[in-house]
């Protein structure tokens, strides 16, 4: 089987930022998002041994979810102007590698992520894993798609499949986007069912299957929880609609161009700007790639 790694590019850089200490590089640079993002897109090459990879990215400016709902994340804080400004210095890196970006106006990397493994699962052969720490792809996971959550900076990395998602919510993959349609969700300001906690929904998807099928039985259905359901009704369908990924964005999977294939001098000439030596070691230790001399002091 092929091994297809997709890197959900904004979870990774933000959890990079948060877990790398700050430091400037000789130029004055704030660069540990660099070095963060660098060092994890290391071992996960090193321990996953990918044959294709691609990085997605969200882009500035709405999408369809704010033109259908305009409230959509509006309580999420800006980032820190120190890690935007790291983000073209990673984006050189990843080109380095020369590992494909993905991103598109008016749509999320999630639907990009959704739309490539959709596409990918038309080779019986590649199975897609999604690099993310984001639980939103767990309705994607399936036989041919899973999830690696980053832990310990990929030293340790989770592998979510159809079992994990279950152990975790009692619930199966395709579940999961009925189960935000219920209970919400406050990172994405995602409104829910007003009064329905994960309990409730969580009991009601395990008996009713799917959202629809919830309104369809709705007469069966007791009490206060029969009346909040009705209450927001609206609301729990919107908020289905934008906790879906979509798998069928204008945009499509290039394998050739997702196939592994570093340029050795590129990447070791920007981490020897950056002074990163023992990034410098970590790649010259992978397979195919040549040593070369340490010759500047690193703060790492």
């Amino acid at each position: 089987m092929r091994k297809l790694i997709i890197i959900d590019g904004n979870a990774i850089i933000h959890r990079a930022y948060h877990s790398t200490p700050p430091f400037k590089a000789a130029s004055g640079q704030v660069v540990n998002a660099v070095y963060g993002f660098t060092s994890m897109l290391l071992t996960l090459i090193k321990n996953q041994l990918p044959d294709c990879l691609a990085l997605t990215f969200d882009m500035k400016g709405p999408t369809f979810r704010h033109e259908e709902y305009s409230e959509y994340k509006a309580t999420r804080t800006a980032a820190p102007d120190d890690l935007y400004a790291q983000i073209p210095l990673i984006k050189d890196i990843v080109k380095a590698f020369d590992i494909p970006i993905y991103e598109l106006q008016g749509f999320e990397a999630d639907d990009i992520i959704g739309t490539l493994a959709l596409q990918a699962q038309d080779n019986s052969d590649i199975i897609t894993y999604i690099v993310t720490g984001d639980r939103d792809t767990y309705q994607l996971v399936n036989d041919q798609v899973k999830i690696i959550v980053p832990d310990k900076g990929f030293a340790t990395p989770k592998i979510i499949d159809r079992e994990a998602v279950f152990e975790r919510y009692q619930l199966t993959p395709h579940q999961i986007v009925d189960l935000k349609a219920l209970q919400g969700d406050t990172s994405d300001n995602i409104k829910g069912v007003a009064g329905i906690g994960p309990k409730t929904a969580t009991n009601l998807l395990q008996e009713y299957q799917s959202l629809e099928n919830i309104y369809q039985n709705i007469d069966r259905i007791p009490g206060r929880i029969k009346e909040k359901l009705l209450q927001d009704q609206e609301s729990a369908f919107l908020s289905k609609r934008l906790a879906t990924i979509i798998t069928d964005a204008p945009i499509k999977i290039n394998f050739s161009a997702c196939t592994f294939n570093p340029n050795p001098d590129l990447i070791l000439g920007i981490l020897q700007e950056f002074q990163f030596t023992s990034l410098i070691r970590r790649f010259n230790a992978l397979p195919k790639h040549t040593v070369v001399s340490e010759n500047q002091q690193t703060l790492f």
